[in-house]
């Protein structure tokens, strides 16, 4: 009984203990979201919200392109080799070897995925600095999260959703696209925003792929082999996150660089947060 009651109360106080920790780290990120946003808010001046070089509306329109580009590149790939892993891939060497490989993709500074797509993207293609290379680059980020989401999640499964699939005479392409797949919605759609955020926030890989200049034309989006269209995807273009840093390390020559910088930090907070709202609330609809 005395044993009883001792168990009892270290598991109150473990509770406790963690639930202390977790409201600690909530309390923390409100805090530091609702001063980013309240600073943006007070900082805010109208010119800002332009598409002129004292505005920010061409890098916000250039951060939703690049991570639309990056993610048709890494939702395909790293679904397929999701898939391999958990439904194709023999236990053994190979499989370890992968994993361990994703493992340490993913724990790679960004600026040495920029120094690499800097490297092979923009150098060996002798092209120069554009969104499709800084694509590549995020994508290169992105690819750990969605795969091991994938894997993970197919893993998970309980084995009667394939079986069953191949019992009522379906192939095992079409299990994994018909059963298994809808069955991972929810976990893939976490898995792409998670991507997409890393997209969002990302600078150091952009700053050697990507480039900083971004003058647009909106008039002319058929002629797309302009260097000035906002739909080439070859041209240079400088994102919201990147914008930021320039705005805070060379922006001497614009007089409310630090407040444009405070109202690009809030606004880009503020797509984050509703891209990961917006897909997550369409997953569980779907789902």
């Amino acid at each position: 009984m005395r044993t009883t009651n001792n168990a009892q109360r270290v598991d109150r106080l473990m509770q406790g203990i963690f639930t202390a920790f977790g409201f600690l780290a909530l309390g923390f990120l409100i805090l530091l979201t609702g001063y980013i946003i309240l600073k943006g808010v007070f900082s805010f001046q109208p010119i800002m919200w332009s598409a002129t070089r004292k505005g920010i509306l061409n890098q916000v329109f250039n951060t939703f392109y690049i991570v639309f580009l990056s993610l048709c590149i890494a939702i395909p790939i790293g679904t397929s080799a999701g898939i391999y892993l958990a439904c194709y891939a023999k236990k053994g060497k190979i499989v370890e070897i992968l994993t361990i490989s994703i493992e340490a993709l993913s724990s790679l500074p960004s600026i040495v995925v920029g120094l690499f797509g800097y490297l092979v993207f923009i150098l060996y293609t002798g092209m120069k600095w554009n969104l499709v290379a800084g694509a590549l680059a995020i994508s290169i980020l992105a690819l750990p999260l969605i795969t091991s989401t994938v894997h993970n999640a197919l893993r998970s499964l309980d084995p009667s959703y394939f079986e069953g699939a191949l019992a009522l005479g379906a192939s095992k392409v079409e299990a994994i696209r018909h059963i298994l797949l809808p069955a991972i919605r929810q976990p893939l759609i976490t898995g792409v925003v998670m991507a997409a955020g890393r997209g969002f926030g990302e600078a150091a890989a952009l700053l050697y792929t990507a480039g900083q200049s971004t003058t647009l034309v909106w008039k002319n989006l058929l002629n797309l082999s302009s260097p000035a269209n906002p739909l080439n995807p070859f041209r240079s273009g400088e994102t919201l996150a990147l914008h930021i840093w320039v705005l805070r390390t060379e922006g001497s020559l614009n007089p409310i660089a630090s407040e444009t910088a405070s109202f690009a930090s809030a606004i880009l907070i503020c797509l984050t947060l509703s891209f990961s709202l917006l897909a997550r609330y369409l997953a569980s609809k779907q789902q």
